[in-house]
């Protein structure tokens, strides 16, 4: 695409130099028939013609299906400014097909001004396209003749060479890509991307994040589905990359890191908790003790850590929560014409606080210590939620999110990160 474009400016400046060129040669006879009574081009410091003759020659770049069916990014190349990052989407992911994902991917690429790189069965993807209009839209396609189901298992991600999910992590290995969105299956992109991209240093295992709305602001919750089994020196480390993330990117001093347990005190919980109760208390992070489900979203602490498999538990409860109290609001308003004329009065704020606590807002969670860009977004994604999704992954990219993390966890002692349970 970029050397299309290129060739055709070179062909439109070269159209430019050449009418100039005639021009002043006509001047010049023109001149020397005329004894010189006629008014020559204004001198100046570059090639000029009048504005009509320009536009008359001017070639205008037609986006077209087949121009972004064969568009193909070099490998090998990395983009180092925003304007022409790269994000990979799974197209074949999600709840409801591939038309909703491109939808979304569409719009990030407009809004955002990025290259975004669809994966996925090209042939669907391609009769899915050309179902929008992709005016000031950069997308590409990236052909990957398999695809990962919700409900398929491990066998699954090691059997299907050729998925979308590793076909996607892959782009990012060989830099053909900043990052990587997906709303498929979770445990095969965590799988997959931390056996394609690997960890950080000092990282056993990267924990899916997820910043969620408080009543001071923001919390980070990890893990919330990336590892089931946890061991303790698992949990110090998403404590202290959790630590790094809220100092350096959300940029809130001595965050106040929480372990999630059934109680407050600290002698409450199971073996793991209890250890990493201990290891915690005894660290130079600013440890505030245990927290319960009910705190999720009350601001008492800024990093909220967990196990994945509580984690994801207390995540989709509350999501729950959400959308039922959501519906019985509704039955019950539609009852009585007061609680309607009320409802309309408070709608313009109601607005307001649903949009904080919907899960489109947020895009996805992160891969936290993966060493790339990984976001997963909820398999109910609707093109807002992937619009947003991309949107988080340029933002982790251009923020260096990646590097940072690395540089902060090198300053811890080896010893307290790495400490086996």
């Amino acid at each position: 695409m970029n050397l299309t474009r290129a060739w055709i400016n070179l062909r439109y400046f070269q159209e430019i130099r050449d009418k100039w060129l005639i021009q002043k040669e006509n001047t010049l006879i023109q001149e020397q028939r005329n004894e010189g009574h006629i008014m020559p081009w204004r001198s100046l410091p570059y090639p000029c013609v009048p504005i009509a003759e320009i536009q008359s020659c001017r070639i205008e770049l037609v986006l077209t299906a087949d121009i972004i069916r064969s568009a193909r990014y070099k490998k090998g190349e990395k983009n180092k400014s925003e304007a022409c990052m790269k994000v990979a989407v799974d197209a074949m992911g999600g709840d409801f097909g591939p038309e909703v994902i491109i939808a979304g991917a569409v719009d990030a690429s407009r809004e955002f001004d990025l290259d975004i790189v669809l994966v996925g069965n090209e042939s669907i993807i391609q009769d899915a396209i050309n179902k929008f209009d992709l005016n000031n839209a950069r997308v590409g396609i990236v052909n990957a003749s398999e695809a990962i189901g919700m409900g398929e298992g491990l066998l699954s991600f090691r059997k299907k060479k050729k998925s979308s999910i590793l076909v996607g992590t892959q782009l990012i290995k060989d830099r053909e890509a900043d990052a990587f969105v997906s709303t498929g299956n979770t445990g095969a992109v965590v799988y997959i991307s931390r056996r394609v991209l690997g960890a950080l240093d000092g990282v056993e295992r990267p924990a899916l994040s997820l910043l969620v709305p408080s009543l001071k602001g923001k919390t980070l919750l990890t893990d919330v589905g990336a590892n089931v089994n946890c061991k303790p020196q698992h949990l110090v480390q998403f404590a202290i990359m959790g630590h790094i993330f809220m100092e350096n990117v959300m940029d809130i001093k001595k965050p106040r890191v929480a372990l999630m347990s059934i109680g407050e005190e600290g002698g409450k919980g199971n073996d793991l908790t209890r250890e990493v109760y201990a290891r915690l208390e005894a660290s130079h992070l600013n440890f505030v003790g245990n927290v319960e489900g009910k705190d999720l979203y009350s601001g008492k602490a800024d990093v909220i850590i967990s196990d994945g498999f509580t984690g994801n538990i207390a995540l989709k409860t509350t999501e729950g929560v959400f959308d039922n109290f959501a519906r019985m609001a509704r039955t019950e308003i539609m009852k009585n014409i007061f609680a309607k004329v009320g409802f309309l009065l408070m709608k313009r704020h109601l607005k307001k606080v649903y949009k904080k606590i919907d899960y489109a807002e947020y895009g996805g969670a992160h891969l936290l210590g993966l060493n790339g860009v990984c976001i997963i977004g909820h398999g109910r994604s609707n093109p807002v939620a992937v619009k947003n999704a991309v949107k988080m992954a340029r933002d982790y990219v251009a923020n260096k999110i990646q590097e940072k993390i690395q540089n902060e966890l090198l300053k811890f002692k080896p010893a307290f990160i790495n400490q086996k349970g």
